[in-house]
């Protein structure tokens, strides 16, 4: 009777492990990770401002710091002060014409007594037909004076859009000296400090978004058929008390191209030599961490 408790007993802790086994059993296993971007510097010079820090939270469009711009500004005065000293040089037409507008009106207020005079017959029309004469030929001068004094403007005006050109340029440099966060998130490394010379494309900080992680996980050709993009599947990581923390996980992306078995992973079949990348996206309230280890189960 005492052999046979013995058997019915370890039948059922083979039993109750079984189950167990059963039940934290996964389809696949991995890592977490995030979209990185790193931020580099669009001008050149010395950082008078970078007020961030490793693991702060950062908005799009936060302004984080700013590049030395004291040359550019300067050299933007010098262009302003170029264009204000061509275009300082374009005639002013209503000025100019002011003699000829004055003769003109002389001449019509002439034209007009002449014509009540002939019509008293106190004139010839000769004197009327010469005084029309001069009205025509001040009002050619006014024409011609002001088609010259219009060339004379516009080109002026065409000499100064190169330097109008530059100063936007030079306004687009500036611009580029602020130090703007593009795209929410978390700072993972800083790699630049105040006071150090910066260059153009040189890296400042690596930011990542944490609220939604990426799960990348591998499977064996045979399970390639239970996939789907798309498809929800129960993402599981250590909780730290020898269980299991569940989430629920959307298939974003399954490789085409088959890989050797990295070896940090563990498939399903663990003979399989070949398998497949399949991304994971999950939601993150601060529980996942880059780099730390998941796995998945098929719903």
């Amino acid at each position: 009777m005492k052999r046979l408790f013995l058997l019915l007993s370890a039948a059922s802790l083979l039993s109750f492990s079984a189950c167990n086994r059963k039940q934290t059993e996964v389809d696949a296993s991995g890592s977490f990770e995030a979209i990185e971007t790193i931020i580099s510097a669009e001008a050149g010079g010395k950082i008078r401002q970078f007020s961030l820090e490793e693991g702060q939270s950062l908005q799009a469009g936060q302004q984080v710091g700013y590049i030395d711009s004291v040359q550019l500004y300067l050299k933007k005065k010098q262009l302003e002060s170029q264009v204000h000293a061509v275009l300082d040089k374009k005639p002013d037409v209503p000025v100019q014409l002011s003699s000829l507008q004055e003769q003109l009106k002389a001449a019509e207020k002439e034209e007009q007594r002449m014509s009540r005079l002939v019509q008293a017959d106190a004139a010839t029309g000769k004197q009327l037909d010469d005084v029309k004469a001069q009205v025509a030929v001040i009002r050619q001068q006014i024409a011609a004076q002001r088609s010259a004094l219009e060339i004379t403007a516009n080109g002026i005006g065409q000499d100064a859009q190169p330097l109008k050109v530059q100063i936007e340029q030079v306004n687009e440099q500036l611009a580029q000296c602020n130090i703007i966060n593009p795209s929410a998130g978390t700072v993972l490394i800083k790699y630049a400090e105040v006071n150090e010379v910066t260059a153009p494309g040189k890296a400042l900080y690596k930011i990542a978004d944490l609220s939604t992680l990426i799960l990348r996980v591998y499977i064996s050709g045979d399970q390639l058929p239970l996939v789907r993009l798309n498809q929800k599947v129960q993402v599981l990581s250590d909780n730290g008390k020898g269980g299991f923390t569940q989430a629920e996980g959307t298939i974003t992306q399954i490789s085409d191209k088959a890989e050797f078995t990295p070896k940090t992973i563990q498939t399903k079949d663990e003979r399989a030599n070949l398998v497949y990348a399949v991304k994971v996206k999950v939601a993150n309230d601060g529980t996942y961490k880059i780099g730390m280890y998941g796995a998945i189960k098929f719903k």
